[in-house]
C-alpha cells in the first residue's frame, strides 16, 4: 500500500485514470483513491471503476478554480477522517502545441503556467493541513509514501539541462517551474516530515503525448507505483524518471 489515502488530480483519462486502475486493482489498494477531475459526469470509465471499488471517491475539482479549494478540503476531510491524506499526486495538466518563438503568445504561456505551476503549489498548500495530519501519524522521521507525500507529475521536457531542440515555450517553462516549487516545497516540508518528489512518467501514448510514444500507460503507471514504494529520503526534492532514474534538472 503506498498510502491509506491518495488523491490524483486529472484522474478521468490518460495517466491519472490508468493510476486509479492499477491503485484499485493492487495487491494492497489503498484505503481511499480520490479521483479528481473537472467533469465526473462525462468520466464513463472512471465512474464504472467507482461502481466496481467501493474505495475509489470521485470527486468535482477544477485546479485551476481556487475558489472550489475550500469546498475540496471539506470534501475530502470528511473522506479520509483523523488519519489525514497521505499522498497527493498533482497530475492534472495541459500541454499546447509545439511552439517556436515566432508563434508563442501570452495566453499560451499564461495559461499554461496557471495549470501546471501555479495550481499544484496552491492545491498543496491547500491540502497540507490534511497532509500535516497523516505525517503525524507514524512515529520517527522516515520519509515515505506509506507517510506523507507530495508527488509531482512532471517532464523531462522541464529539464534545462537536457533542452537540444529549444521551443515548446509554455510547456518547458511550466515544469521547469514546477520542479522548483518541488525543491522548494521539499525544504519547507522537511520538519513536517512530508516527502516531495518529482516524476516523470516518459513519453506515453496518451491525448499528450500521441501515438508515436514508446511508452503505454500501463507500463508508465507500472513504473511509477513501484517507483513510489521505493521513495526514501535520499529522492525528497529530486527530479526521477518513471522507472526511478534520477534526472537533471
Amino acid at each position: 500500500m503506498i498510502g491509506r489515502s491518495v488523491l490524483i488530480t486529472g484522474s478521468n483519462r490518460g495517466l491519472g485514470l490508468e493510476m486509479v486502475k492499477q491503485l484499485a486493482g493492487s495487491s494492497f489498494p489503498p484505503h481511499h483513491i480520490i479521483a479528481a477531475c473537472r467533469n465526473p459526469n462525462a468520466a464513463q470509465e472512471l465512474k464504472q471503476m467507482s461502481e466496481d471499488h467501493n474505495n475509489i471517491h470521485i470527486i468535482e475539482l477544477d485546479v485551476g478554480d481556487e475558489r472550489s479549494y475550500s469546498s475540496l478540503v471539506s470534501h475530502i476531510s470528511e473522506i479520509v477522517g483523523s488519519y489525514g491524506l497521505n499522498v497527493l499526486i498533482n497530475n492534472a495538466g495541459v500541454a499546447p502545441k509545439s511552439t517556436r518563438i515566432n508563434m508563442v503568445n501570452w495566453k499560451q504561456m499564461t495559461d499554461t503556467l496557471h495549470i501546471n505551476t501555479i495550481a499544484p503549489l496552491m492545491l498543496t498548500k491547500a491540502l497540507l493541513p490534511l497532509i500535516k495530519v497523516a505525517a503525524s501519524q507514524l512515529d520517527g522521521s522516515s520519509l515515505a509514501v506509506k507517510r506523507a507525500a507530495v508527488i509531482n507529475i512532471s517532464s523531462i521536457l522541464g529539464s534545462i539541462a537536457e533542452n537540444e531542440q529549444g521551443g515548446l515555450y509554455p510547456y518547458r517553462a511550466s515544469k521547469a517551474a514546477l520542479n522548483a516549487i518541488t525543491k522548494s516545497l521539499s525544504l519547507d516540508l522537511q520538519s513536517s516530515n512530508i516527502l516531495v518528489t518529482s516524476l516523470h512518467p516518459g513519453w506515453v501514448q496518451t491525448d499528450m503525448g500521441g501515438k508515436l510514444a514508446p511508452l503505454t500507460p500501463t507500463q508508465s503507471i507500472s513504473g511509477i507505483i513501484t517507483t513510489l514504494h521505493n521513495l526514501t529520503e535520499q529522492h525528497h526534492g529530486g527530479f526521477y524518471q518513471y522507472d526511478g532514474q534520477k534526472l537533471p534538472w
